[in-house]
């Protein structure tokens, strides 16, 4: 019963950052469009390139578990990522990097939270991937982080909390896992 449990938590989870990836995909494809400098332009593009990458990863994992992405999420996430790409132009530059770092710091958790619902529920072939799926994350939550302190506002704001440092990502899923096998 725990194990079905942590599968229903595990794609129910997956389905949310389905769709997510989507919205986020289609909210970079428009800050990249909104943005002057040609640096920030290409790794916002390549940070819109590693979302949809990441979807499509996602999708795959919940084929495999016999399951589709939530329809009603998927049409909520199509209409928030455009509306976020459209607000990119008009709400100048900072907004759009304070949201996207915020949200990208949430998506490293998700992962990792996935990671742990992959393993309980015995599905370990998902685990390096949904690991390294929440390392980009992390490169994505510290380009914006760095780019909303460049800013003089940026810096007077109260910014969301630093995540721990990449390589904790592993370190502290391996870490719970000798310790369940010490318990066992």
């Amino acid at each position: 019963m725990a194990e079905d449990c942590d599968s229903q938590k595990l794609i129910a989870l997956l389905q949310l950052a389905y769709s997510a990836e989507r919205a986020a995909a289609y909210a970079y494809r428009g800050h990249w469009h909104s943005v002057a400098d040609c640096d920030e332009r290409a790794r916002i593009k390549q940070i819109e390139d590693e979302e949809w990458h990441h979807r499509e990863l996602v999708g795959k994992m919940l084929e495999s578990l016999g399951t589709q992405p939530s329809r009603q999420r998927e049409i909520r996430s199509l209409l928030i990522g455009r509306a976020l790409g459209f607000l990119c132009h008009v709400m100048g530059w900072l907004a759009p990097m304070y949201g996207a770092g915020r949200l990208e710091s949430r998506n490293i958790r998700e992962y990792e939270t996935a990671a742990r619902y992959a393993r309980d529920c015995g599905r370990e072939d998902f685990i390096d991937c949904l690991l390294m799926m929440a390392e980009v994350e992390w490169e994505h939550e510290y380009y914006f982080r760095s780019r909303v302190l460049l800013h003089s506002f940026g810096r007077r704001l109260r910014l969301w909390p630093t995540p721990p440092a990449k390589e904790r990502i592993r370190e502290s899923f391996a870490r719970e896992v000798e310790g369940n096998l010490t318990l066992v």
